[in-house]
């Protein structure tokens, strides 16, 4: 299996290489890739306003001079910070003796990068929230939503803590997404003898809701798991929050962002609510 881990250096990132580590120490021969972005805007050359007429074409040029200058400084300051954030990176799973990491560094934007190296990729992982966290602490980060969005790979969100993981919860509507969940869950070794939950939240067909969750208890069981399975009557969000509570889940799988984006903005996703609120990992299919 390949991992491709997005960090940035934050908190956020340092909490996603432990949970990578205890991903890779379940699974046999993994890949990893650390992938650190340089922000494009932050290599760009800085261009001025054309003051030669104010202040004389001398000290014009002479000012041109002193921005390059701090232009090129920050180009080589870039360039060591992600040096040394992809080399603690290449430590920690060194001591964690997970030795088959490649780290790499891009500039540009990681929305766009990020799809060179999709296609070989089994998970993407990346922090909740980035360098900006302690600023908006009610805020998602901007580039893991986007990515969330717009992968076709599974992908774990990982929270400001690490804890150690014994229970997981599938979330499960029926859905594509949730069928591609549950077939990840069912091959991997990863969730083999952590204790399984699998529930379904349903308003007005708790009938066929029923139906569809034993229709996946019983591939659960097939794969060799002992699902703990439930259907659920209220809204989604408070349901999921409360479940997780009362039973100490320490690890979430859903579906992601189901509805049309004009949708979400209308009514909220509950993809963004749980995510947003959540002190768990939370594992995405779309």
């Amino acid at each position: 299996m390949e991992i491709l881990l997005c960090t940035d250096g934050s908190a956020y990132a340092q909490v996603s290489y432990e949970y990578v580590a205890w991903w890779a120490k379940r699974l046999e021969n993994p890949e990893i890739k650390v992938l650190y972005v340089t922000d494009h805007r932050k290599e760009k050359s800085i261009k001025t306003k054309d003051f030669s007429g104010s202040i004389g074409v001398d000290a014009y040029q002479q000012l041109l001079d002193k921005l390059v200058d701090i232009e090129s400084d920050r180009a080589k300051l870039n360039h060591q910070r992600a040096k040394y954030i992809l080399h603690q990176a290449q430590d920690f799973f060194s001591d964690n003796n997970i030795e088959k990491v490649q780290t790499i560094h891009e500039t540009g934007f990681l929305i766009d990068l990020f799809h060179h190296f999709e296609a070989d990729t089994d998970v993407i992982v990346l922090g909740k929230r980035g360098e900006t966290a302690n600023f908006a602490t009610e805020h998602l980060g901007v580039n893991m939503e986007r990515l969330v969005r717009a992968s076709h790979k599974p992908c774990l969100v990982t929270p400001r803590e690490f804890q150690p993981i014994n229970r997981v919860l599938l979330a499960y509507d029926g859905g594509i997404s949730c069928q591609k969940a549950l077939n990840f869950i069912s091959k991997s070794p990863i969730f083999k003898e952590l204790e399984l939950h699998i529930m379904t939240v349903a308003n007005k067909k708790k009938e066929r809701a029923t139906e569809q969750l034993q229709v996946a208890q019983g591939i659960a069981e097939i794969a060799g798991l002992k699902p703990i399975c439930q259907v659920l009557s209220g809204e989604p969000e408070a349901k999921m929050e409360e479940y997780i509570a009362q039973h100490n889940i320490d690890f979430l799988i859903m579906g992601a962002y189901g509805h049309s984006r004009i949708r979400n903005l209308v009514i909220g996703s509950t993809t963004a609510q749980i995510l947003r609120g959540s002190h768990i990992p939370v594992l995405l299919f779309r």
